[in-house]
């Protein structure tokens, strides 16, 4: 039996929010639509939904950002897709380094928005995976294993001679491998501190990330697991 995906669309633009509710309808979600950030934030008080659209400029008091504080606060599994134009597709940026899952620019096609979504649901699915790993005492992904109690890393069963340091970066990129992560927060892993800004986030971890890549890679220079994503952070693929 499929299961049932339940969406919010919020746009203060009815043409855009009768397209997406169509466009979602034909896949089979369950979708709710919101004419506003207020009227979004009252649906959310007892809802949870799977997937939320969110349009960035809302009209109102509440914008789209603050509806997608309101859902990290109220329902931090849910995914999130944002509706952005082009001249503001850098505070679609911002977002996604706060932990949007992904973001269409208008005027957006049916595939696109399906794209999207679906990419967001995998994403989201992909959460869930990572926080019961975190119960674990082995981790695994692709070639790569970690038996956390040991604190002991291999790579196509060949022991990886890592610092405490090092194996702290790996494992939460390993946990987080469904998202790009920020240098700030690979910092906190790794040293367990808070950074006082972007730059002197990402002059510390990136020698972490060198030394790491050292280990792991076949060939540092064009690295195939510890992949840097310009102007975002870092994400760990298999």
């Amino acid at each position: 039996m499929t299961e049932l995906v339940r969406s919010l669309v919020v746009d203060d633009e009815e043409r855009i929010r009768f397209t997406l509710k169509k466009t979602l309808q034909r896949v089979g979600h369950v979708v709710t639509v919101a004419a506003s950030g207020e009227e979004a934030l009252e649906l959310m008080r007892e809802t949870a939904f799977d997937v939320a659209i969110v349009d960035l400029n809302l009209g109102g008091h509440v914008d789209g950002l603050q509806v997608i504080e309101g859902i990290r606060w109220r329902w931090p599994e849910t995914a999130v897709v944002i509706l952005t134009a082009h001249g503001s597709l850098e505070s679609a940026i911002t977002a996604i380094r706060e932990g949007v899952d992904d973001y269409l620019l208008k005027p957006a096609k049916p595939a696109e928005v399906r794209s999207a979504v679906q990419k967001a649901l995998d994403l989201r699915s992909s959460r869930r995976s990572s926080k019961a790993d975190a119960g674990r005492r082995t981790l695994q992904r692709g070639s790569f294993f970690v038996d956390l109690q040991q604190h002991l890393a291999t790579l196509d069963g060949r022991r990886l001679e890592l610092t405490p340091q090092e194996l702290k970066l790996l494992v939460h990129m390993m946990q987080n491998d469904h998202r790009v992560v920020p240098p700030p927060e690979l910092v906190r892993a790794v040293r367990g501190f808070e950074p006082e800004s972007m730059q002197e986030a990402r002059q510390i971890i990136k020698w972490y990330i060198h030394r790491l890549r050292r280990k792991v890679e076949v060939d540092p220079s064009q690295p195939r697991h510890i992949l840097n994503v310009r102007g975002v952070g870092y994400k760990f693929e298999e």
